[in-house]
């Protein structure tokens, strides 16, 4: 990372004393910082010590003429690889959604052209609040970056999510920020990752072991090609990766759903186990072991909607590139391939899910497209992700 530079804007809360141990983190991985103070960040650190830190001048006020002679607000918003927010308070995301530029951290944030990371830290309640989701919403629509907040107790004393996430996974966040390629830039990719929930009754649902590892992996493979990528995720309990938007959802139905919103893109990559079949009828009570006849109830079960054959078949909105997964048991190749003509995507990524594949970290996959085939032996799902978003990469660059 030696030669990277951010712009760091630290905001005014109480997280804003964690900037420090921030640009010091940074600095040992050879990120260097830049750093705009505001007014309010500057009640609880002082220019001296950020200075003393980042080994350069903090600049804080919009109408500092010698600054505007020596540099101008312009150049201080493009002259680094990446703007981070740190912490990005509730006021701070508000007048960046909404293109205020009343100060120096405002107009930086309007007149950039390079890519945002904000990192929110604030009480429960603001970050619960109505007016701040849809903040959040703006940003990300902007192609502003918005991390999660960490869950847990505040200064305030209050418990939730709010708390600025540990430095040590800001630092990764920026560091795969910058290390991005920018060989799909422009590219949308869409990703399932996880499984579906099909409720039986309030309390009872089907579902299966996936741990969502693979697709997440995938989806944070592609951002770091430079694609921007929605991550639409089944339940699971894995952190959304950087640089990703996801959309949770439950259900098969709710997953095609937060697959159709998503749409138009470039790339789909169907990784979610989703259940083939849901309940016909899901019960409002909590289902008894006998019903009134002393009979245990039947299940009656119908047919999830088809995701990958839906994207596959699109006439209107059909990406470029549609890729499913195929988890057999045994037969693994013949089953994949009879997959790829029924479902009509382009690629099949078929796997061997007889052993610990759906919950464990490494995978063994077979890539199939038309009449070729390659074999990918056993590795980490993190390294296999990046064999996939290689392909992917260069099958765009062969396009052009």
């Amino acid at each position: 990372m030696d030669g990277k530079r951010i712009l760091l804007i630290i905001g005014g809360g109480i997280a804003a004393y964690k900037s420090l141990e921030l640009i010091r983190t940074l600095s040992k991985r050879g990120i260097a910082s830049r750093c705009i103070l505001t007014r309010a960040g500057a009640e609880f650190v002082t220019p001296l010590s950020v200075s003393a830190l980042s080994g350069e001048k903090v600049f804080g006020d919009l109408f500092d003429l010698t600054d505007e002679a020596e540099m101008g607000h312009i150049e201080l918003s493009r002259s680094s690889d990446l703007v981070v927010v740190c912490p990005a308070t509730a006021d701070l995301m508000a007048r960046a959604a909404q293109g205020l530029a009343g100060d120096l951290a405002t107009t930086a944030l309007l007149a950039t052209d390079t890519p945002v990371l904000m990192v929110p830290a604030m009480n429960v309640r603001m970050w619960d609040h109505a007016a701040t989701r849809r903040n959040v919403e703006r940003l990300r629509a902007d192609g502003v970056t918005v991390m999660e907040p960490d869950e847990g107790a505040m200064a305030c004393g209050e418990f939730g999510p709010g708390r600025l996430p540990e430095i040590d996974r800001i630092a990764e966040a920026i560091t795969t920020q910058l290390a991005r390629s920018q060989r799909l830039s422009g590219r949308h990719a869409i990703v399932t990752a996880g499984p579906t929930r099909e409720p039986l009754d309030p309390v009872r649902y089907l579902s299966n072991q996936s741990s969502g590892r693979q697709g997440y992996a995938i989806a944070e493979a592609l951002a770091r090609e430079g694609a921007q990528v929605t991550l639409v995720s089944g339940p699971v309990m894995l952190p959304a990766p950087p640089g990703v938007t996801r959309v949770d959802v439950e259900t098969a139905r709710d997953m095609l759903a937060g697959v159709e919103a998503a749409l138009p893109a470039d790339i789909f990559v169907s990784v979610a186990a989703v259940a083939d079949w849901r309940p016909a009828r899901s019960a409002d009570r909590k289902l008894k072991l006998k019903d009134e006849a002393g009979e245990t109830p039947p299940l009656n079960l119908t047919e999830n909607p088809d995701i990958l054959a839906t994207l596959s078949r699109k006439r209107k909105h059909r990406p470029e590139l549609v890729i499913g997964f195929a988890a057999e048991t045994h037969d693994v190749e013949a089953h994949a391939r009879a997959k790829l003509e029924r479902k009509g995507c382009d690629w099949i990524l078929a796997n061997d899910v007889s052993g610990d594949v759906m919950g464990g970290g490494e995978n063994e996959v077979l890539l199939i497209r038309g009449e070729g085939s390659d074999h990918w032996p056993r590795a980490g799902k993190a390294e296999l992700a990046r064999k996939l978003a290689d392909e992917v990469s260069e099958h765009f660059a062969r396009a052009q």
